[in-house]
């Protein structure tokens, strides 16, 4: 890759990260560990709620096949497990590519 390329890339990012910032920083209050924990076992609940619901389906089925509603419900499970992860995974982007201020770790427990 040419020099050119490889600048034009550097102020890209750059660019894209000032814009990102100018935009979501104001948008978001500081965060800390302690103001994560919600969203961090909103997950975990989303995430046992769908393998719950396996569970339930396959103990009740006795090697038949689920339900239809059943499955409707395990879709629905998934949908916001997965929503749930990709909202989280977007957060920490944020905070790891610095478009967030985050307040210091110190003195929390």
């Amino acid at each position: 890759m040419s020099t050119d390329n490889n600048r034009l890339l550097l102020e890209l990012d750059r660019y894209r990260r000032d814009i990102n910032r100018e935009i979501i920083n104001p948008r978001i209050p500081e965060l800390n560990l302690a103001d994560l924990k919600p969203v961090l076992t909103m997950v975990a609940h989303a995430r046992a709620d769908y393998v719950e619901q396996l569970l339930e389906i396959a103990s009740c089925c006795d090697d038949q096949r689920p339900a239809p509603e059943q499955i409707t419900t395990l879709k629905r499970s998934r949908e916001t497990f997965e929503e749930l992860v990709a909202a989280v995974n977007a957060l920490e982007s944020v905070i790891s590519r610095d478009y967030l201020d985050v307040k210091s770790a110190r003195g929390e427990s």
